[in-house]
């Protein structure tokens, strides 16, 4: 009888046990975002100098879910001594550019309140919000924490655990928000949260640093034979849940250098994917173009495979990989080739007057 009770008490203490164990070591749920299926990350989603300023509207039309990039920067009005949080390609904002607010909430939000009037949670979240800081002063880094706070309702949040790896469950909302590795961030965005608050946003994992000093030229072979486990080590913990990752590792030199897609750069890409998910991140690329000179929409040539026909090798290749953000410059070609589908959540499918559809 003894020997029975002692045997109940350890079988419900290992129970209980096990439990707790379970809930502090929760597994990260990959599968929040679009069942872990790649979706289009809408590379620099807004204007240079005026131009192009339909990006959002055509990210949303290419379907849903979608991830549209803002770059932010921080500008001071001198009349005023007033700041704002603005969408801007260099840290060096002159004013012109449209506000963070005006130029990605309230553009967003016809598609945001249909969605949570219609309150189809399965299929949230419908945009993933990815900002890339121009610059990490704590003004701007304030700014959108407080700008987040009024548009909270929108997004999908998680508590703040006393333990920095406990993937707490996300509160699934039309958007998430994600952010990159700057440990700025990380103190403004997660440390300064009291425990039990809520996130707003989440950051992106560190990775190897560059060995400083190293030549470029061998910084591109270092980048493409480091193994995963070498290149991306730490765990995930409650605030960093992705990885942000150029194409370097993947074909030596990236986009300007990449010959033939071969299975070595296949089965490189899937290896550096499988890792990454293993640990329990979520993986981006960026930024996988291919188009000749003359149809270059402002996008530049640092991406550039060059051919239309190079690029859908790579985007194939990510996409059988299971890549989760798939950022390019150009969204109506490479939409087609994803499980995406707009669902009728625009009100309207207006266009702006520059003609980039």
């Amino acid at each position: 009888m003894i020997f029975m009770n002692g045997l109940r008490r350890f079988v419900v203490t290992t129970a209980v046990f096990t439990a707790v164990l379970g809930a502090t070591a929760q597994s990260p749920d990959l599968k929040f975002l679009n069942h872990n299926q790649p979706i289009l990350d809408a590379h620099n989603c807004y204007p240079y100098d005026g131009k192009w300023n339909d990006r959002v509207q055509r990210a949303l039309d290419s379907g849903f879910p979608v991830a549209i990039e803002q770059d932010l920067a921080w500008y001071v009005d001198p009349a005023t001594n007033k700041g704002r949080v603005v969408v801007s390609h260099t840290p060096k904002a002159t004013g012109s550019e449209p506000t963070l607010r005006d130029y990605f909430f309230e553009q967003v939000r016809p598609v945001i309140e249909k969605a949570i009037a219609e309150n189809d949670r399965k299929q949230w979240p419908l945009v993933v919000l990815h900002f890339d800081f121009k610059d990490n002063q704590p003004a701007l880094l304030r700014a959108v924490w407080d700008l987040l706070g009024e548009y909270e309702p929108w997004l999908s949040t998680a508590l703040k655990s006393s333990d920095v790896h406990e993937m707490t469950a996300i509160d699934r909302q039309p958007i998430l928000v994600i952010t990159e590795d700057s440990d700025e961030q990380q103190k403004v965005f997660y440390d300064a949260v009291p425990v039990g608050g809520k996130l707003r946003l989440f950051g992106s994992a560190h990775t190897h640093a560059i060995p400083k000093g190293m030549p470029m030229k061998d910084v591109m072979h270092w980048a493409v034979t480091l193994t995963p486990s070498d290149l991306l080590s730490e765990r995930p913990t409650t605030y960093r849940r992705w990885w942000n990752s150029s194409w370097y590792p993947v074909e030596e030199g990236g986009q300007n250098h990449a010959g033939d897609w071969t299975a070595a750069d296949d089965a490189r890409l899937k290896a550096l994917v499988d890792h990454a998910h293993q640990l329990g991140y979520w993986v981006r690329f960026y930024t996988l173009d291919g188009f000749k000179p003359d149809d270059d929409k402002g996008w530049g040539s640092y991406y550039n495979f060059s051919s239309k026909d190079a690029v859908i090798a790579r985007w194939k290749a990510a996409i059988a990989a299971n890549v989760n953000f798939i950022a390019t410059d150009q969204y109506e070609e490479l939409a087609p080739y994803l499980k995406q589908d707009a669902k009728n959540l625009r009100p309207s499918a207006a266009k702006t007057a520059n003609g980039q559809h």
